[in-house]
């Protein structure tokens, strides 16, 4: 089961991969047909039906995935066993929280099986070096976003006195949207300063966006060159069904399972 579910190397397991993508896909569109009203007033019982007989299958296979690994919380808590419960839960919940349904779209982030199935297995490896960049980049990241908050605040409380309300920054809160709108370059134009004194700190204020923007680039590109010196492959654990080991590794990085 094993074999069949986890792997693709078996003209079995990729019948099932390809299998699943393809109900992965037709129920994606059936979950974008429903929410166009002319479809839905014409079709809607038969989408409905469709979209549970899907969730039907879905659960199915999630619960197979459960029994064919021997450590079934590891996998249930993993990136793919959340998606795999988040693939079927809005269903279930539509029947108690109407709408709801909307959310399956999360099935679409179950298409990256598709890497697997045709054989792309270094582009997981690419993927699981981006977030291992991205996991190194996480404490000096939080560091630079905490100078920008900084800043953001100092400049809204500024922005406020200088303004006030009659030129519509009314209130602090409302001044630090306008700061982190013209931080990121991003220009809405729905709150201007009219005085020359705030003109002159917008202006400044717009130059240090530029050098905002380029800080977390920079700070990824470094972990990201440094996590291309370590190849990973795509073996999926027998216990837990974690991918991403190291090449020579003899066991998982996850639960310790022999690989």
């Amino acid at each position: 089961m094993h074999e069949v579910i986890f792997e693709s190397d078996t003209p079995a397991g990729k019948s099932f991969d390809i299998a699943l993508l393809w109900a992965i896909l037709f129920s994606v569109a059936a979950v974008m047909m429903e929410s166009v009203a002319g479809v839905r007033e014409r079709f809607g019982l038969e989408l409905r039906a469709l979209e549970w007989g899907f969730t039907v299958l879905f659960t199915v296979e999630y619960v197979l995935r459960l029994i064919a690994v021997r450590r079934p919380l590891a996998y249930a808590l993993s990136f793919f066993g959340l998606v795999d419960l988040l693939a079927i839960l809005p269903t279930f919940l539509s029947v108690f929280f109407p709408g709801a349904q909307s959310l399956l779209v999360i099935r679409a982030v179950r298409m990256l099986r598709v890497f697997r199935v045709l054989k792309l297995a270094h582009l997981l490896g690419e993927a699981e070096v981006l977030l291992t960049a991205l996991r190194a980049s996480r404490p000096k990241i939080t560091v630079f976003l905490g100078g920008v908050l900084s800043v953001v605040v100092v400049m809204g409380s500024v922005m406020y006195l200088v303004e006030g309300e009659k030129h519509g920054f009314d209130n602090i809160p409302r001044a630090m949207y306008w700061a982190i709108v013209t931080m990121t370059t991003v220009g809405f134009g729905d709150i201007t300063p009219k005085t020359v004194l705030g003109q002159f700190i917008a202006s400044v204020l717009m130059v240090l966006g530029y050098g905002v923007l380029a800080v977390p680039t920079g700070i990824v590109s470094v972990e990201l060159a440094a996590a291309t010196r370590h190849s990973v492959d795509t073996r999926a654990c027998p216990g837990c069904g974690v991918q991403g080991h190291d090449l020579d590794a003899r066991y998982c990085k996850n639960c310790g399972h022999s690989l």
